[in-house]
């Protein structure tokens, strides 16, 4: 496995398609956050000159997997319009071919940079383990009879471009196993401090108590309800008088039975009557939320805190995939960075994955009118000046949220002459003046 094919490729836009299974959206599941992360950098470095009758070339890598051939791009580029569902190759130049070209280059280029990352870590794909991970994909995707001839010959797909696709899946997942076997376990430190962090919300379980309670519409019939119970207030005679007077469907089965209930659920007159009566003692009839309500708290559970020893693996655990998933995207940054570096494109064939490619510096998803002086058809919001390094809320930092909750940065929104100065909302939270981040008071 590992040389290339006359044809390789992948989509993601046949995902609307109607009812039709696509196999590059199964393939490629695993590997968007590895391949999918675009860095406009360039290094300046001059650029070796593409062999003829090639479009790409990736310095070195394998002989073999060097080069993208104009045939290969041709074939690419096919199986884009064809899952596209456009009824002819859009004309060169315009947007809709600078769409498709750019979907064909990065099937061909990430199939190069994936095998050669693989090359240089010693991982391989057996023949076995792509035969087997295919017919594993063919038993869940493609159960009906024909379905996945009907998928070859509908996406342009041959059965070896799919067996290069599988190949690149099973490899993409190997590496990510390789570089998560490198993460640093959590130091005893670090699991300590996560675990004093946050041993009052995860780890302590709330004062509570345990009350049975008769809710109707009707205060008559709450009212005749007490009449009972206050001559025999037993476990029995609150399953009789709660079958017949509640109306609550939670309980009323149970004897009125509510386990478990903790005061920062409640408000008002309930909370005062549950957490302020002592056990045994029947309150009401009350008004609450329209209904009428008699209750006794009949047992008190106190908080109860779980040690470290209990849950040391479990917090063991949550580290390590944090760690994990913060070593794995250190890992992407220079995998992006690295093997853009070693990969010149022809002219005509520029896009974002190649070295010589300068572009115009501006986010893909940024409105043009972000850049124009006088847009004709200004945009609402636009990318922030700056690019920030790790922002976060005011307050959500914490021992085990070291990162924050994520604050989001916005262009500073243009005033109207009527209005005058506007303040950038974030901003004037930040500054004080604005109530604080739901994460920082709970709700």
């Amino acid at each position: 496995m590992g040389a290339k094919s006359g044809q390789r490729g992948r989509s993601n836009r046949d995902e609307r398609a109607d009812g039709r299974q696509r196999l590059g959206l199964i393939l490629f599941g695993a590997l968007l956050a590895l391949l999918f992360i675009g860095l406009a950098v360039t290094e300046g470095v001059s650029s070796p000159s593409v062999p003829s009758g090639d479009v790409v070339i990736v310095e070195d890598v394998p002989k073999e997997i060097a080069t993208v051939s104009q045939e290969e791009f041709d074939s690419a580029l096919k199986r884009q319009v064809a899952q596209a569902k456009l009824k002819k190759t859009p004309e060169v130049g315009s947007d809709k071919y600078e769409e498709v070209k750019e979907a064909a280059l990065t099937e061909l280029v990430d199939l190069i940079w994936i095998q050669a990352q693989a090359e240089e870590m010693g991982i391989e794909a057996t023949e076995k383990q792509v035969e087997d991970q295919l017919e594993s994909i063919k038993k869940q995707q493609f159960t009906a009879p024909g379905s996945y001839d009907k998928f070859l010959k509908e996406s342009g797909y041959s059965q070896e471009d799919v067996n290069e696709l599988v190949e690149q899946q099973i490899l993409g997942t190997e590496i990510q196993k390789a570089v998560n076997a490198e993460t640093p376990a959590p130091s005893n430190e670090e699991i300590e401090n996560y675990y004093e962090a946050e041993k009052a919300s995860q780890f302590t379980t709330k004062e509570s108590r345990d009350v049975r309670v008769i809710i109707n519409k009707d205060k008559a019939e709450v009212d005749a309800a007490k009449g009972l119970l206050d001559k025999d207030s037993s476990e029995a005679s609150w399953k009789k008088v709660a079958a017949k007077y509640s109306i609550d469907p939670t309980s009323k089965d149970k004897g009125g039975l509510q386990e478990g209930i903790s005061e920062e659920f409640l408000q008002g007159s309930i909370k005062s009557a549950i957490f302020d009566s002592a056990t045994g003692e029947l309150v009401g009839p009350l008004k609450f939320q329209g209904n009428w309500i008699l209750l006794e708290v009949v047992k008190l559970n106190p908080a109860k805190e779980q040690g470290l020893g209990e849950v040391r693996a479990q917090i063991s655990s949550t580290l390590s995939q944090e760690k994990q998933q913060e070593f794995f995207n250190e890992f992407v940054v220079d995998y992006e960075t690295k093997w853009r570096s070693r990969t010149f494109c022809a002219d005509g064939y520029l896009f974002k994955k190649c070295d010589n490619y300068e572009g115009n510096g501006h986010p893909a998803n940024a409105p043009e009118a972000c850049y124009e002086e006088d847009p004709q058809a200004p945009t609402d919001e636009c990318p922030a000046v700056v690019t920030p390094t790790s922002p976060a809320l005011p307050g959500t930092i914490t021992e085990s949220k070291p990162k924050g909750e994520p604050f989001q940065q916005r262009p500073r929104p243009q005033a109207k002459p009527e209005q005058g100065e506007v303040v950038n909302e974030e901003a004037a939270g930040a500054a004080g003046g604005a109530a604080p981040p739901p994460s920082a008071t709970g709700e």
